[in-house]
């Protein structure tokens, strides 16, 4: 399909993002991280809306190993307990924090009938693999142990996450399976990463003049692995996991113009052979991301749609 005609004016508006710079410099990577993250937010602000009013929204502060994290969660209503959702934010696990992402929490608890919990993990380059995915790991055993204090149900939790957020929701899958428990009702990888090694066709293909580029990928592999040794680990490229079975369902949504496309269904493809139930929905026309803006793109409400019916499903059956 050609792209989609409702996304092509956030194609060209975004051609002015800044170019990769050298991400050694510690003060650059902060003020650029302050400017991206104004931009999404401005961004998310003119094609989302702000989410349904929720219950309850209260921010807890948890120590994680050598610091502490933000997680904050979100409850569409005050009877309990309720279901248990893990959110992931994306942003290449350096850019973004849970306040930009409160519309998506907001939609997705009201939409799944559940208590969303974003996590605020530390982000790289000044927390590198792999800080990211054990902060995110340690949330979710936060929520488990603390399910009486924080009404949810701990045999009901799922995880999920976008781009960076859905790489790390895959890998705390993985941990989760490892390190047996906390148990998990499902995992949600809206446009994941999977295989930190870049080597999927779609890298290439779509890997220029679609907002997500392969310039910008391998620096945020540089900022969070920079080590190519650690590329080829399961908890930085879960793709490439010796064993895949044993894993919660999944809903994954790729984009068809998104550098991403072939790793996150190649990695559905896996989980299917290892037998884990899978939903699998590409974005026709979309590039990365552009799946979630509804107040722009005429069929975005579609792929969320799904993919909170999927989570409301394996959270509320018996």
């Amino acid at each position: 399909m050609a792209l989609h005609p409702d996304i092509r004016p956030i194609v060209d508006a975004l051609r002015n993002v800044p170019a990769a710079e050298d991400g050694n410099d510690e003060s650059n990577v902060v003020r650029r991280r302050t400017a991206m993250n104004a931009m999404t937010e401005n961004t998310f602000l003119s094609v989302s809306a702000a989410g349904p009013r929720m219950t309850k929204e209260v921010t807890h502060i948890i120590a994680v190993p050598r610091g502490e994290i933000r997680v904050r969660a979100y409850y569409p209503r005050s009877d309990g307990p309720l279901p248990a959702f893990v959110s992931i934010h994306g942003g290449g696990w350096w850019l973004g924090n849970i306040d930009l992402y409160n519309h998506s929490c907001r939609a997705t608890a009201a939409a799944t009938d559940a208590a969303v919990f974003a996590v605020g993990y530390r982000l790289a380059p000044e927390h590198r693999f792999p800080t990211a995915a054990e902060d995110c790991y340690a949330a979710l055993c936060w929520v488990a142990a603390n399910a009486d204090t924080i009404g949810i149900d701990p045999a009901r939790i799922a995880v999920g996450g976008g781009s960076a957020g859905g790489n790390l929701a895959a890998v705390v899958a993985l941990m989760a399976r490892d390190r047996e428990g906390p148990a998990l009702r499902a995992q949600i990888l809206d446009i994941p990463v999977t295989d930190l090694t870049m080597s999927t066709p779609s890298i290439t293909s779509n890997g220029t003049g679609y907002m997500l580029t392969r310039i910008g990928m391998e620096e945020c592999r540089a900022f969070y692995a920079p080590d190519p040794a650690d590329w080829t680990n399961p908890y930085a490229s879960p793709l490439l996991a010796t064993d895949h079975a044993n894993l919660p369902p999944a809903c994954i949504t790729t984009c068809e113009y998104d550098p991403l496309r072939d790793e996150g269904e190649r990695y559905g493809a896996a989980l299917v052979a290892a037998g884990v139930p899978v939903l699998m929905q590409r974005a026709l026309g979309h590039i990365h991301g552009s799946h979630h803006m509804v107040k722009l793109a005429t069929d975005a409400a579609v792929y969320d749609r799904r993919a909170h019916a999927f989570l409301h499903q394996h959270l509320h059956e018996d």
